[in-house]
């Protein structure tokens, strides 16, 4: 069932988005390096094509992903028109320093003193985009926070003589077409707890773990993953770490060991796990819808 998370805020956020666009060289895009199509918003990718913008795409948290899968995307969309892709973490400033020298190249026409450099952040809810603005004018100015939506109104900033920053509330899309994105936003926290049950989202992410990281799994709980599937991950979790029901006969309590392994993913602590690649986007894609009930 396709999910829908849009915060009355985000349709007049659209709206501003739309026409401020209209005033700035090069939209600066951040997505979560570990789901770079999945946290892409349609919207931006829209809007900055009807003003024939250019478009630096910042892979953030990629010290959080898998550098196999980084590269492959890296590869992926550098082959856009229009675009340069990097991977980089908003919390090392020497990473976050090179931004205003790559939206230049993308703006040749503003390499002079007469008109500032206009950049605009863009992105969806808890991506970094505020971490990345405190990183880049040098002290706190936007709220940073682990829940999404923290950013509410833009921030113009005057980096210099030549540069202008404008910085945009989390933007989500009204309708989340593939189960999967949903699944993969929600595990990462970039949509609200009270759009998807986090038991749900807790399955879908064992289900990546143990096709393409049994090994950090293993490593991180202490137990076998052969023959378990993604609930079983779950129930595994659950008795491992003591998340038992009381007064149930040692019944697990699947509940909490979802929020401790979504928490786990979410702070690194299972090691470098990206949700998607190229192929597996493409795989996904292809897949017939499923049937309706």
């Amino acid at each position: 069932m396709p999910i829908q998370w849009f915060p009355g805020h985000m349709a007049s956020a659209r709206k501003k988005a739309a026409e401020t666009m209209a005033g700035i060289d090069v939209v600066i895009e951040v997505l979560d390096a570990r789901l770079p199509a999945a946290s892409a918003n349609p919207m931006i990718e829209e809007l900055r094509r009807a003003r024939q913008r250019a478009c630096l795409k910042l892979l953030n948290k990629a010290d959080l992903a898998d550098p196999e899968a980084t590269r492959e995307w890296l590869e992926f969309l550098n082959r856009e028109p229009g675009v340069k892709a990097v991977a980089l973490s908003a919390r090392k400033p020497a990473e976050v320093n090179r931004i205003p020298a790559l939206c230049q190249a993308l703006a040749p026409h503003r390499d002079d003193n007469t008109k500032p450099l206009r950049m605009m952040i863009m992105g969806i809810p808890n991506v970094g985009k505020s971490t990345l603005m405190n990183a880049l004018v040098k002290r706190r100015i936007a709220a940073v926070g682990d829940e999404p939506a923290v950013t509410k109104s833009q921030q113009r900033v005057v980096l210099g003589p030549r540069l202008v920053l404008v910085d945009t509330p989390g933007l989500m899309w009204p309708k989340i077409e593939h189960d999967a994105d949903g699944y993969m936003l929600a595990a990462s926290h970039a949509i609200g707890r009270n759009a998807v049950p986090e038991e749900e989202v807790a399955v879908f992410l064992a289900g990546i773990l143990l096709e393409r990281y049994p090994g950090l799994l293993a490593a991180r709980y202490g137990f076998a993953v052969a023959g378990l599937d993604a609930p079983g991950v779950l129930e595994a979790v659950a008795r491992r770490r003591g998340c038992l029901l009381k007064g149930r006969g040692g019944e697990p309590d699947l509940e909490r060991a979802a929020l401790l392994l979504l928490q786990d993913y979410r702070d690194g602590a299972l090691g470098r796990v990206s949700l998607e690649t190229p192929a597996s986007r493409r795989a996904m894609l292809a897949a017939p819808p499923p049937a309706e009930a």
